[in-house]
């Protein structure tokens, strides 16, 4: 390492040769006050990096601070010790690749912004002294005592800055929700058919889209952006519930008219027929059929050729197996240990009173998570309707919590671990109602 110090031009001249500035005058401050404090060089330099770029620091400059950093000896840092590097403009300029005139501006930036100081000697040269046990007897230079003032500031900053960026990605993963069940809601009034602005509220949805910030944002936008997909999604929610409200009073208004014209029918006597009432079904009654005809049944199935016989044995096989893996699960389970779930589903079907309205909702809400219709469609032919139903609401809750990122993924995990051998997904239910007693 060079010893001897070139002239420095106007990097390191006496102060009549410097510019004054404040940024240099709290530099000074900033040294003083690390000389009487003892920190690691390895904690200096961690704290410093982590929010360098918050502070104003380039790549070029912390490569210039490494440089000088590496000069520096452990017990240069301990209290009552300056860790002043007084290494040539050739050196640097070796180490870094900076010319001379870079090399000064990143020192001078590296000053402004209080990570390093300037010693300055009375001839404007760099050199310095160590005195048989490494100790820094007298020195000149670069000093780096700034970063030993700073840690305690760098490491509250950099706290600041991870709670921030929390922040902002919750908050980003609310808008996620918020903008995938105002599209979800839209989609499913237009396919349905239902009377309502739907054009205009896609509308004030793609400009809201239109708003996302394609760059880091601060929070306070984020916080904007999601009250106002919040108060798209609540006057959507209010409109679909209107247009719903509107078809079923429709449908009741039709439906009284038919029970009218039926009794008036009956009740007219030219009208009447006396032919009696034939039904026609091609399956048996489940509720009036009895044991003769269950037996029927059975020869039927007994007398039928072989490959017909097997192919309903396996149906009613498959049968059976899916009651018994839905057995361990029933609706008020499913529903308690995924409120979230339960939230949105209940504002969108209203009360679920069986798997089959479950069904129709978890599918109506699939969109919202970004589960592909391929995957919801795979999922049902191999773990069955009610199977699937309560995969994606279990996969649905723990997106909405921030425990799965990839509801998709997680999804085709389900059914590879079913084709394994090896779902068990009851104990993920019982699990959940476990932490939330807990």
């Amino acid at each position: 390492m060079p010893q001897n110090g070139e002239g420095m031009s106007n990097i390191n001249q006496p102060s009549g040769w410097r510019k004054a500035t404040a940024g240099l005058a709290v530099a000074e401050q900033l040294a003083q006050a690390g000389e009487r404090v003892a920190v690691p060089k390895s904690r200096a330099f961690v704290a410093m990096k982590r929010v360098g770029a918050h502070i104003g620091l380039k790549a070029a400059d912390m490569l210039l601070l490494d440089t000088l950093g590496a000069f520096t000896q452990g017990q240069d840092w301990e209290e009552g010790q300056r860790p002043i590097v007084w290494a040539s403009n050739a050196y640097l300029m070796e180490q870094t690749g900076f010319s001379l005139s870079a090399l000064k501006r990143h020192a001078r930036r590296l000053a402004e912004i209080g990570v390093i100081s300037f010693k300055d000697s009375p001839n404007g040269k760099r050199w310095g002294h160590r005195d048989p046990d490494g100790r820094i007897i007298e020195a000149y230079g670069f000093d780096l005592s700034p970063l030993s003032a700073r840690v305690d500031e760098f490491e509250q900053l950099q706290a600041q800055l991870q709670a921030e960026r929390e922040l902002c990605q919750r908050l980003k993963r609310q808008i996620t929700v918020a903008r995938r069940m105002v599209r979800a809601r839209i989609e499913a009034a237009l396919s349905g058919a239902l009377r309502g602005p739907w054009e205009h509220l896609s509308g004030l949805l793609e400009d809201l889209l239109d708003r996302l910030p394609r760059r880091k944002t601060a929070s306070e936008a984020l916080s904007r952006l999601l009250s106002w997909f919040r108060e798209l999604q609540e006057r959507v929610e209010k409109t679909y519930l209107k247009a719903i409200q509107a078809e079923e009073v429709v449908e009741k208004d039709v439906e009284t008219v038919e029970q009218v014209s039926v009794q008036t029918e009956r009740m007219n006597p030219r009208e009447v027929i006396s032919d009696p009432h034939i039904l026609i079904t091609n399956q048996l009654n489940p509720v009036t059929c009895s044991s003769s005809e269950k037996e029927k049944a059975a020869d039927v199935v007994a007398n039928a050729p072989p490959e017909e016989r097997v192919d309903r044995e396996l149906e009613d096989w498959v049968a059976e197996t899916r009651k018994k893996r839905g057995a361990a699960l029933d609706l008020p389970t499913v529903m308690q240990a995924c409120p979230e779930f339960a939230s949105w589903a209940r504002n969108m079907g209203g009360y679920l009173k069986d798997w089959g309205d479950l069904h129709r909702v978890a599918g109506q809400l699939r969109p919202m998570i970004g589960v592909s219709e391929h995957a919801w469609n795979h999922a049902q032919v191999q773990l069955g309707p009610q199977i699937a139903t309560a995969a994606l609401v279990l996969t649905f809750d723990k997106h909405c919590a921030g425990e799965v990122a990839s509801p998709g993924g997680y999804l085709r995990g389900i059914v590879q671990k079913a084709g394994a051998g090896e779902l068990h997904l009851e104990r993920s239910f019982y699990g959940r109602l476990s932490g939330q007693a807990a």
